[in-house]
Parts: structure tokens; C-alpha cells; sequence
């Protein structure tokens, strides 16, 4: 694993230990790598491991065993000490929100603020493979480009009453009509530019899907460009420039709806792939190439303006497109997608989105039926 930036990694540490064991990835009882193995995996110093291991040991998540060394508690968070526990998270969590008002900030800003906190961190941690044997315990499943507000939606969907369930899976937005196509998703997030009609995702649905009915919901329009360090030193201001030899590109993964859109710019442009320093270094997520400019691995990557804002970067506007949801007719009269539906209607998710910058939500939630 490459080392994550920050300048409290054992933070880092023990909280990655502390989601794969609510996961359930660390079982009761199950051992923890040695200090040594777990300072090599993170590229840090022995004690920072210790560090992170204590940490966990205080909050009674793991303990030592001689000659065992350090095991998952047998019974994690005893019931006594439970409610305990989260009104000490609750307690610090309303110190922040204080602070954040206090400061001139709005209650959607702070609550879209933890979301980008979470976004953020979770490109930090190791992805933990999904094996064909997980149960499908979800009520949605949704396949497709990465975009930020889909955190939210997710996230304000766990807080309904009851919760409802939504998982997410950035596979581009092709890989998000495919997976309709095979039965393996409800619902679909695209935002593919059609260079024949110079229209968005409309002639991939009937491509990809024909004769299949499915509504196309739009979630809101996003401003996509140029993501840049901060002051743009090389002085980028359109797309022609990231083909000059001093710019390292980042780019992302073939069949996003992002790349579909550079590449057919590109050949508008006249610009050979191969001239551009970094063309076949991909990414998954937006999150990802802005965090790839803002360490110096890449000076340029294509995203939308919401990435380049959270990790506080310089940012180019290129186009507007429009991000939509596609989805199957199957699953549109059921409780949970008229539940989610709703929600993409409220004025919370309305705020929440308005608060990461650069969405336009006019159409957010206008409906065409294919």
C-alpha cells in the first residue's frame, strides 16, 4: 500500500482496522498482522503501528494475548459501554457542528462537508474486493459513473425511516448500462456525450437497452474541466495545452463517461492519445485524479469542479454536462426507488448539493421515459 498522506497516519490506520472489523473482514477473536507486516504494508515506522493498535485497544476493539499477539476482542463494544460510546461520538460531533456554524458556515455546508470528509478518506483506504459469495442484503443495487452527490443520496437514504439501502458501484457509465443489461444493477449513473448529436446519454440508453423501458432521471448538471495544482503553475487554461511535453497527465478508466468525452474532444482537436504524458494512467473516481494532481503524481487530469474544490485546487471549467439516472421499469413502482426518488426532490438533498459547488439543479429530478 502506498502511504497515505496526513500528518497523523496511526488515525488512518485504525480506522481502516476499525471499518473492516464492522465489516466483519476481522472476526472476533481473529489476529491482527504483526507491527512489522502492518509498518511495511503502510510504509511507517513500527511505532506508528503501535500507536494505531493502542488507540484501538483503549476504545476495546482489539486487545494483546501473550504470545498471541493482538486479537479482536471477543465481544466488541460490550452492551454496557455502547451507548456510551456513541454519545461520546455524538457529543464530539456536536462540538464540530458548533464550531462550524459559529464560523459563518450552514448546517447543508456541514453535513456536505462530512460527506466530502468521508468521500475523501475513503480514496485513502485499501479496496476490500467483493467476493461472488457476498449476500446481496441491499434494496438497490447502483452501477455506474463515479459522482459525488451520489454520496449523498446514499447516505440521506440510510438516515430515512426505515433506512433504505443503496449501494454503490463506480464502474464508468458504460459499465453502468452493461450492468443493466445483464440484471446486475437497477439502477444506472451515466453522463455520456453523443459526438453524432452532440447529446447526452439518451442514444447510449437505446444502443445498449433496446427495447427495454427505462426512465431517465436527471440529477442534477455538473461542471466538468481542467483539474490543476493550486496558482496553476504551467499556466493551463484550455485542452489543447495538456499536450505540451512538461504536463503529466492523469486520466480516467476507458468507458467512463469522462473519457468518452475527452477522447472525442481529442479528435476534434486533432490531438494523437499518444503525445499527451500520462494518457494511459487511470483512474476510477474524480476524488482519485484530484488527489493524484494535489500529491504531484499528475500537473492535470479532467474532473468535475466539486473534486477540484475538495482537496483545494485550481480548476479550468471545459463543459456542462447532464448526469442522469437510469432506471429499469421493474424497479420504479417498488417502496424503495419511489423513496429514493423522493429524496432527490428535497430541498436537504437540494442543499446538500448546492453545497459541494458547481452543480446547476434546475432539472434536478425532471423524467424522460425511453
Amino acid at each position: 500500500m502506498t502511504r497515505a498522506t496526513g500528518s497523523h497516519l496511526y488515525e488512518q490506520i485504525a480506522e481502516s482496522l476499525r471499518r473492516r472489523i464492522a465489516q466483519g473482514d476481522l472476526k472476533p477473536g481473529q489476529r491482527l498482522p504483526t507491527v512489522r507486516d502492518m509498518a511495511q504494508q503502510w510504509d511507517c515506522t513500527p511505532s506508528t503501528v503501535s500507536r494505531a493498535y493502542a488507540t484501538l485497544a483503549a476504545e476495546g476493539l482489539v486487545s494483546g494475548h501473550r504470545g498471541g499477539g493482538t486479537r479482536v476482542t471477543e465481544s466488541v463494544l460490550p452492551l454496557e459501554h455502547a451507548s456510551l460510546h456513541w454519545a461520546t461520538l455524538i457529543n464530539r460531533a456536536e462540538r464540530f457542528l458548533l464550531e462550524a456554524v459559529g464560523q459563518g458556515y450552514t448546517p447543508p455546508q456541514v453535513s456536505t462537508a462530512l460527506s466530502m470528509a468521508m468521500a475523501r478518506w475513503e480514496t485513502l483506504q485499501e479496496t476490500i474486493p467483493m467476493t461472488m459469495s457476498t449476500p446481496a442484503k441491499t434494496l438497490l443495487r447502483f452501477v455506474g459513473s463515479h459522482d459525488l452527490t451520489m454520496d449523498l443520496l446514499a447516505r440521506q437514504l440510510a438516515e430515512m425511516a426505515p433506512p433504505q439501502r443503496l449501494t454503490l458501484s463506480f464502474r464508468g457509465s458504460l459499465g453502468g448500462l452493461m450492468a443493466l443489461a445483464r440484471g446486475e444493477a437497477e439502477i444506472a449513473g451515466i453522463h455520456l456525450w453523443d459526438e453524432a448529436t452532440d447529446s447526452y446519454n439518451t442514444p447510449f440508453v437505446e444502443r445498449v437497452l433496446p427495447g427495454q423501458r427505462v426512465a431517465l432521471v436527471t440529477l442534477a448538471e455538473r461542471s466538468l474541466g481542467l483539474i490543476l495544482p493550486t496558482g496553476n503553475p504551467q499556466q493551463i487554461h484550455a485542452l489543447a495545452d495538456v499536450a505540451h511535453r512538461d504536463v503529466r497527465w492523469i486520466n480516467r478508466q476507458a468507458g467512463s463517461g469522462t473519457r468518452v468525452w475527452l477522447d472525442g474532444q481529442l479528435r476534434q482537436l486533432g490531438i494523437e492519445t499518444a503525445v499527451i504524458d500520462g494518457y494511459d494512467q487511470e483512474k476510477i473516481t474524480h476524488l482519485e485524479v484530484a488527489q493524484a494532481v494535489q500529491t504531484e503524481v499528475a500537473t492535470a487530469g479532467l474532473g468535475i469542479y466539486a473534486a477540484a474544490a475538495a482537496y483545494g485546487l485550481d480548476f479550468v471549467p471545459l463543459t456542462q454536462e447532464v448526469y442522469q439516472l437510469v432506471i429499469t421499469q421493474a424497479i420504479w413502482e417498488t417502496a424503495a426507488c419511489q423513496t429514493l426518488l423522493a429524496v432527490l426532490g428535497s430541498p436537504a438533498f437540494l442543499a446538500a448539493i448546492d453545497a459541494l459547488g458547481g452543480y446547476e439543479t434546475t432539472a434536478t429530478g425532471e423524467i424522460n421515459w425511453i
